[in-house]
């Protein structure tokens, strides 16, 4: 069975020797992948490091450097590919130009660029950048003019922060998820790029609904996955991570059919159920088990692991005493 799981494509200059660095980015990565051509600083030796994942109707890159200037102009425009593309500068000085129009990049803003236009992105000391690239196609209905957003620097604001870091989620997760949900997160991040450009009045709401809502509450869960062995976790603490009030996360678990401390539960007893049947920690209390995953009370941890999984702890682990 051929294997269609998204996978993430690599390239750094780390392991190739420095007289063939520059040829071999240009060759195998500026040449095939990104269609772009590279100058890099004379007075410094060459260092760059590139994740890209490659899903339908969206392409995500995380990117590192040293100063160069990397453009897209020439024979590669005759590729037709006009995408719309969004430039983060996470770290680092950049100046972006294009169209007759140069502009500077502080760390955290964003840039709206098109694929069809010749554009460099020039950058003058070491540094990382983000970059999502969407068919235009999917923006004609959705934003107002994306020839008006082209060259206009976006500051880091609550749309744009909150799809930077859906969008790397979904890098880090693209593997571990069904297409379903692949396709469905896929959708959020362009409404939530939409929103972060500037979408038409008819559109606002709809893509604040479904792609806000929807990327907070998928943020949610991934804070509390990650950190459901915290005891201390609260709805305030995750509120505060995402920059909303505590009665905007409940609301949102409630959307969604359950609640926050149903969520957390769960995810607490999922972790607990794993433990016990991994071989290597069969020694270890059930007590112990219950603490590590963060319930402080052994007999409410019995009591809801029997009603979720119809058995007891023990029972799951296989002890027969």
């Amino acid at each position: 069975m051929t294997d269609l799981s998204p996978r993430i494509l690599e390239f750094s200059t780390s392991g190739v020797p420095e007289r063939d660095r520059i040829a071999i980015w240009r060759e195998h990565y500026g040449s095939v992948m990104l269609r772009v051509d590279i100058e890099p600083a004379a007075d410094r030796i060459f260092e760059a490091s590139n994740r890209c994942l490659s899903l339908p109707g969206l392409q995500l890159m995380e990117s590192a450097s040293s100063p160069a200037k990397v453009s897209r102009r020439g024979r590669y425009l005759a590729d037709g590919n006009d995408d719309v593309v969004l430039a983060i500068n996470r770290a680092g000085s950049v100046v972006v130009a294009s169209g007759g129009r140069e502009q500077s990049l502080r760390e955290g803003h964003a840039i709206v660029l098109s694929g069809g236009e010749p554009a460099s992105f020039h950058r003058t000391s070491l540094g990382q950048s983000f970059t999502l690239r969407v068919p235009r196609a999917i923006f004609e209905s959705t934003v107002v003019s994306v020839d008006d957003a082209l060259m206009r620097p976006l500051p880091e604001h609550g749309a744009l922060k909150l799809m930077e870091d859906y969008a790397r989620w979904l890098f880090n997760a693209s593997g571990t998820i069904d297409q379903a949900l692949l396709n469905l997160s896929v959708r959020h991040i362009h409404d939530l790029l939409a929103l972060a450009i500037g979408p038409t009045a008819e559109f606002a709401d709809t893509a604040r609904t479904r792609g806000l809502r929807a990327a907070r509450l998928k943020l949610a869960k991934s804070f509390i996955i990650a950190h459901s062995d915290r005891r201390e976790i609260s709805v305030a603490m995750v509120a505060a991570r995402l920059n909303v009030t505590p009665r905007y996360v409940q609301r949102l678990f409630e959307a969604d059919g359950t609640t926050f401390s149903e969520f957390l539960t769960r995810q607490r007893l999922a972790r607990a159920h794993r433990l016990l049947c991994e071989p290597s920690v069969s020694q270890a209390a059930i007590s112990n088990i219950a603490y590590d995953v963060g319930f402080g009370d052994l007999s409410y941890f019995n009591r809801r692991f029997r009603r979720e999984y119809g058995l007891t702890p023990r029972e799951v682990r296989g002890d027969k005493t």
